[in-house]
């Protein structure tokens, strides 16, 4: 086993086990105790030594399997038992994964924790696209929020890609604060589920339709940006729909 008493927050990636990294996938192979949300799939914990311990700690619709101050603890029991410890998160640990706090819990207890990092589901989901983020063309800036907790300032500029992570089931209120930011009906937006993994399912739409969409199966984050409007990526569209082969591949 690995270095005991010691806890890693790892990401997963978005859930093809082939994008995590080689460290990650080093220690999920060697840890004692595995806390993981309940969005990694089976492939990534598959990879998971047989002899260890391992959790699920996650909170998915308003379903938590323990509370924030519970899984503090139980790391901190953990490590203090000299067990190695792998929290593992789903997309990336530092981007909307409770990570600050996690980190603050494990300092105050005098006991030493590393980040691992992982891909994060808006680069997933603009990989699953073929569609730069950030094309000099379309956009110069990339704004990530989440669909619910804290709200950030109002950012009336459209040239942002915006990126909504945990959007909901209902995406009305989304389209209308985007609305109310100025952002015109013909803006292109599109909804991603399951990015990177079996089941992948990509809606391009305009912001006109973004309130009907349907939400598909979790993992789910909402793209919208002029930079869905590049050439390239109505090529692709295109190509997809006249190449069967294509259309799997991206679909």
């Amino acid at each position: 086993m690995s270095i005991s008493g010691k806890v890693y927050l790892i990401g997963a990636g978005p859930g093809d086990p082939e994008l995590l990294t080689i460290k990650a996938a080093r220690l999920l192979g060697s840890v004692d105790v595995v806390l993981h949300d309940d969005l990694v799939p089976p492939a990534v914990l598959a990879l998971i030594h047989p002899r260890a311990c391992v959790i699920n700690v996650g909170k998915r619709c308003g379903r938590k399997s323990i509370t924030q101050a519970g899984l503090h603890q139980l790391m901190i029991d953990c490590a203090r038992r000299s067990l190695s410890v792998a929290r593992l998160k789903s997309g990336d640990p530092m981007v909307f994964g409770r990570a600050a706090e996690e980190i603050e819990a494990l300092r105050a207890a005098g006991l030493e924790c590393e980040v691992v990092p992982g891909i994060t589901a808006a680069f997933a989901a603009a990989a699953a696209m073929a569609c730069s983020l950030t094309d000099r063309r379309s956009a110069s800036s990339i704004l990530l929020s989440s669909g619910h907790h804290a709200h950030g300032p109002k950012f009336t500029d459209d040239s942002p890609t915006r990126v909504v992570y945990m959007p909901g089931r209902d995406f009305a209120a989304l389209a209308k604060e985007w609305r109310d930011a100025g952002l015109p009906e013909t803006y292109p937006c599109a909804v991603i589920s399951r990015a990177a993994q079996p089941g992948q399912h990509i809606q391009r739409l305009r912001l006109a339709e973004l309130a009907a969409a349907h939400p598909g199966e979790a993992p789910v984050l909402v793209i919208g940006g002029w930079v869905l409007s590049d050439s390239a990526t109505l090529h692709q569209d295109q190509e997809s729909a006249h190449n069967p082969q294509v259309g799997a591949l991206a679909q």
